[in-house]
C-alpha cells in the first residue's frame, strides 16, 4: 500500500469504507504485488515454503530458446501489424463518419466498440467460422491470428482519433481550403499531423493489448503462429508453472519496452 501512496492502515478497512481513488490504489496494489510473485516464480527452482528456492536463471534460458522464443517473435509481430492496421481502419473510420449524420455516427461508433463489449472467446469464434471457407480462407493461417488481434484493439484507435477529430479546430481545416488546398493535401498536411498525438496514444494501449491476448487467440491460431500467451497458458496447464512464470515475466518486460518505444517515437512526434 505504501507503495502506491496509501497508509498501510487502510489494510484493515473494509472494500466498502474505501474511496474510489483510495479503491484504484488498492487494485493498482494487488496488480504489482502479483506481477512481483510471478517475476519471483521466474526465478525459482521449486517453491513448496512460504519463501521460494533454488532460485536461478534456468527457467529463463528455456523462456528465451526454442519454441517459447519463437511465440515471443510471433507475438511482436502480431501486436504491431495489427495495431498499425487498427490505426489505419480506425483513423479511417473516425474521419468518414465525421461528415456523416448523426444516426450513421452512432452506428458507427457502436459497431467499432462492439468487440469491447463481446467476449473476446466469441470474437475468435465468429472469425474461425468466418473464413474457414473460401473465397476468402484464412483458417489455419498466421492472417486470422492478426485479424482477430486487429478487431479486438480496433476501438482503441477509434475512439482516441473520435476524440481528438472533436477538439479539433475546424478553423485549421477552414484556412487551409481558404488558401485552395486540394482535401487531400488539407488531410495530409493538416489533419493527420494534428492527429498525431491521438494516434500515438493509441498505439500504445494497442499493442499491449495485443501482446497479452489469449481468448481469441486460443480459438484461432495455427501451429505455425503461437503467439507467447498461447505458450505460456500451454505451459500452465501441463504443470510447468515456473516456466510460465518465465515466459510471462519476458512478455511483461518485452511489453514495457515496446510502450516505451513508442512513447519516445509519440514524444518526438509531437
Amino acid at each position: 500500500l505504501a507503495m502506491v501512496g496509501l497508509d498501510p492502515e487502510l489494510a484493515d478497512r473494509r472494500i466498502d469504507q474505501l474511496s474510489g481513488g483510495q479503491m484504484r490504489r488498492v487494485v493498482l496494489a494487488g496488480a504489482l504485488v502479483t506481477a512481483a510473485l510471478v517475476v519471483i516464480a521466474g526465478f525459482a527452482g521449486s517453491w513448496t515454503g512460504p519463501l521460494p528456492s533454488n532460485l536461478g536463471l534456468n527457467h529463463f534460458g528455456d523462456a528465451l530458446s526454442g519454441e517459447n522464443l519463437a511465440s515471443l517473435s510471433v507475438s511482436i509481430q502480431t501486436a504491431f501489424i495489427a495495431g498499425a492496421i487498427a490505426l489505419v481502419l480506425g483513423t479511417w473510420a473516425a474521419l468518414s463518419s465525421r461528415e456523416a449524420p448523426a444516426p450513421i455516427r452512432r452506428f458507427t461508433d457502436a459497431v467499432f466498440h462492439l468487440p469491447i463489449a463481446v467476449p473476446s472467446v466469441a470474437i475468435g469464434l465468429g472469425l474461425l467460422i468466418s473464413f474457414n471457407s473460401k473465397p476468402l480462407l484464412l483458417g489455419g493461417t498466421r492472417w486470422i491470428v492478426i485479424v482477430a488481434h486487429t478487431v479486438l484493439v480496433l476501438a482503441f484507435a477509434f475512439s482516441s482519433v473520435t476524440a481528438a477529430l472533436e477538439r479539433l479546430d475546424p478553423a485549421y481545416k477552414q484556412a487551409a481550403e481558404s488558401l485552395g488546398a486540394s482535401p487531400f493535401r488539407v488531410l495530409t498536411r493538416v489533419t493527420l499531423p494534428l492527429l498525431t498525438p491521438a494516434l500515438g496514444a493509441a498505439a500504445g494501449p494497442a499493442v499491449a493489448l495485443s501482446m497479452g491476448e489469449l481468448g481469441a487467440t486460443v480459438m484461432v491460431y495455427p501451429a505455425t503462429w503461437k503467439t507467447l500467451p498461447v505458450t505460456i497458458f500451454g505451459l500452465s496447464d501441463r504443470g510447468q508453472v515456473f516456466d510460465a512464470a518465465a515466459c510471462t515475466t519476458v512478455l511483461l518486460a518485452t511489453t514495457l519496452v515496446a510502450l516505451t518505444v513508442l512513447g519516445r517515437i509519440r514524444t518526438r512526434a509531437v
